[in-house]
Order: C-alpha cells, then structure tokens, then sequence
C-alpha cells in the first residue's frame, strides 16, 4: 500500500513537473526594423502575422526605427538582440573593430530606388546630381552609402553633392514636395505614393537582381536579420529558433501571391491604398531569397561599393566569412 502510495506521488510530481515546463515563459528577443513599415523589411511583421514566432516558443517584440544606422546603434549598445536591416552594416561595423553577422538573409537586391522630382527635369542620370540635395534614411544608413556609390560611380565627386537625412514614408515624401531634396533614395510603398502624385519618377532602380546587377556590378544582398557574434554564439538555441521562423516566412513570401501576402499585413501599411501596395509588393518580391541563404558573391559586391568611398571600409581588410553564418538557415527543416 505505502508503494503504492509513493507510486502515485512520484506520477503527480512527473505530471506537475511537466506542467511547469509547458508553462515556462517564451524565450524574450527584441528586434529593432529599420522601418517596419517598408516592404524590404516585410518578413518582420508577416512573421509575426502568421504565428511564427510563438510557434517556436519566441517572445518578440519588434520596434520600429525608420534608419538602420540608429537600429545599428541600439544593437551595439545591447538595447536590442537583433536587427533587421541591410547586411551592409555587418561589413561597415567590421571596419570599426564590430563581429556583426547576417544570421538570416531575407533579400539579394536592395529594393530601393532613388527618386527624382518632377520639378528638375535637368536631372537624367547620377552624373546630373552635381550641387543637388538627395534624401536618405540616415547619415551612415544603407542608402546613404548606396547613394554616395552610385554618385561616385557617375564622376560627381562626395563634396559636389549633400546627402540630407530625411527618414522614409510621408517625411520623405515632404521632402520632395517642398523641394528639400532634389531626388532620395527610398522604398516601397513610397515609391508608388510618389509616381502616383506625380512628385518623382525613378531615376536608378535597384528593386530586382538583374537592375541591382546593371547599377552595382554584382547581386547586393541587401535586408537580413543580422546579430552581435558574441550573443549568436552564446544563445544559439534563440537564434535557431529565430531563424526557424524567418525562413519559414520567406517560404511563404515565395509560395503565395502579394495580395494573399498583404492580407496578413497591418492595415496601417497600406497607406491608404490597399491595391497600390499590392502591385508594388507584386512588382518586388523577387527580391526576396526563398531559403534565407547568403547568395554568392554577394558579400564581395558589397565589400566593392563600401570600399569604393567608405573612409571606414577603404583600405581595410575585411574578413567576409565572418559578416554572416549559413549555420542555422541550413538546419531549419
């Protein structure tokens, strides 16, 4: 009887054990988006739309930064355990003594565009931007350096022209309207917002691989979710599960359509015009890898256009094999 007794209290003590643990709290990761709002940057709220992160026992919560180098910040400062943003910033901090690393890659090509005003017909190309103003996110952002590149590469010098930091969405967009900046670089939904007002046109687009290639030379792996090395390392179980639920999304971006994409989608990122953002994701989600996997020669492009007038990244040897991992998108079943 008193074995009996004691079987019956080791089966209670098993099943409250197991109770304990089903009601263990999800693990906490807080991810700062350079504009999540952005259609580059997508995946960041349709994972949280479609349930995938609670379905790997994932907290997240995302906050939302409209430049990358202020998302970069909060990363370095420990604020923040992730980011996503352009894969860029992982060879730019290397310069800097950083070991940040692309854990996911959600894009090959940028998805950005730089835009001209209709008020200056004058400009036709890169080469014409001599003495303008040009919109980017940030100083230090990704379409700053894109912007400086592509600049460069047309023969107008870093001091002939001003990159003014501006933001994205409506205060680029304001921008433009009071003639602040002359052309800028920015995304979808504004690139559509602005060609449907009638304010810009595009003047270099890098929202597929095969334009990206034609104005960079090479793919440009652009939006990630990337990490400090050190926390990857010692929270590897976190950053598995993270990565579960990032591909599992681009999976989704690559098998539905971008209406079925935008209904999973926060109203609010509509803008007001639900069937413009859906031709302009249907225009775009090419961009977007499949397996979240680093594409070839990639990071070599990347390291092309940095180094070709970043004082950071000129004449710095940059280890790339260390600015992103392949090891944890190749494990997601």
């Amino acid at each position: 009887m008193i074995r009996k007794h004691a079987l019956l209290g080791t089966a209670v003590f098993a099943s409250l054990v197991g109770a304990c643990a089903t009601a263990t709290a999800a693990d906490k990761v807080t991810i700062m988006v350079g504009g999540y709002e952005k259609q580059i940057y997508l995946p960041a709220k349709l994972a949280e739309g479609l349930g995938y992160f609670k379905a790997e026992g994932l907290d997240v919560e995302l906050l939302n930064e409209t430049s990358g180098v202020d998302a970069e910040n909060e990363l370095l400062a420990g604020a923040v355990q992730a980011v996503v943003g352009f894969y860029d910033h992982c060879v730019d901090l290397q310069a800097k003594g950083k070991t940040v690393e692309s854990v996911v890659q959600f894009a090959d090509a940028p998805g950005e565009v730089e835009m001209v005003s209709t008020k200056h017909p004058e400009i036709k190309s890169m080469a014409d931007v001599k003495g303008k103003s040009l919109g980017v996110t940030g100083l230090g952002s990704s379409t700053n350096f894109l912007t400086q590149y592509l600049a460069v590469k047309a023969g107008v010098g870093l001091s002939d022209f001003t990159t003014l930091p501006v933001g994205a969405g409506t205060t680029f967009i304001a921008a433009m309207q009071q003639d602040k900046i002359q052309a800028g670089m920015t995304t979808e939904p504004t690139i559509s917002r602005l060609i449907k007002t009638g304010d810009a046109k595009i003047l270099v687009d890098l929202r597929t691989m095969a334009k990206t290639k034609q104005a960079l030379g090479g793919t440009y792996p652009a939006a990630s979710l990337y990490m400090q090395t050190e926390w990857v390392n010692s929270h590897k179980e976190i950053t598995q599960k993270l990565a579960n639920a990032f591909v599992k999304t681009l999976r989704f971006i690559s098998t539905h359509s971008a209406a079925e994409i935008a209904e999973k989608m926060p109203k609010d990122f509509y803008a007001g015009d639900k069937e413009a953002y859906i031709q302009a994701l249907t225009g775009s989600k090419g961009m977007f890898t499949a397996d979240g996997v680093m594409p070839a020669g990639g990071p070599e492009t990347v390291l092309t256009v940095l180094a070709a007038h970043s004082k950071n990244v000129k004449g710095k040897t940059i280890d790339l094999s260390k600015t992103y991992t392949t090891e944890f998108v190749s494990k997601v079943k």
